[in-house]
């Protein structure tokens, strides 16, 4: 009868001795979650959100390093003039970053 008593309180201790042992991958995976993960996705949000909202005369900045003024929008691509007459179609997921017309330049 004894041994069938111990048998039952080391399984018990067991299971939780895995709780224990689970913890700090759980802790690790929340302050992974906090840090890293959400941060992300919310800039992702952000530029999303930028992206979408493009208009004509913004200045935009494409992946690939191109800078000009935004001249026509599509729903997938905007035309983005570089220089004087000269027009380039860039896809919209391309775009690095938007910069509205009321916007300066931090070097004006």
């Amino acid at each position: 009868m004894e041994s069938l008593i111990l048998n039952v309180a080391a399984g018990g201790a067991g299971g939780s001795a895995f709780f224990v042992q689970l913890f700090p991958l759980l802790l690790i995976f929340v302050v992974f979650y906090f840090f890293l993960i959400r941060p992300q996705q919310k800039r992702a949000k952000e530029h999303e959100a930028k992206i979408n909202a493009v208009q004509k005369n913004d200045e935009v900045v494409t992946a690939g390093g191109l800078m000009g003024k935004v001249i026509k929008v599509a729903d997938d691509y905007v035309e983005v003039e570089i220089a004087p007459n000269v027009r380039v179609k860039a896809v919209k997921s391309t775009i690095a970053n938007v910069q509205s017309r009321g916007t300066k330049a931090a070097n004006d």
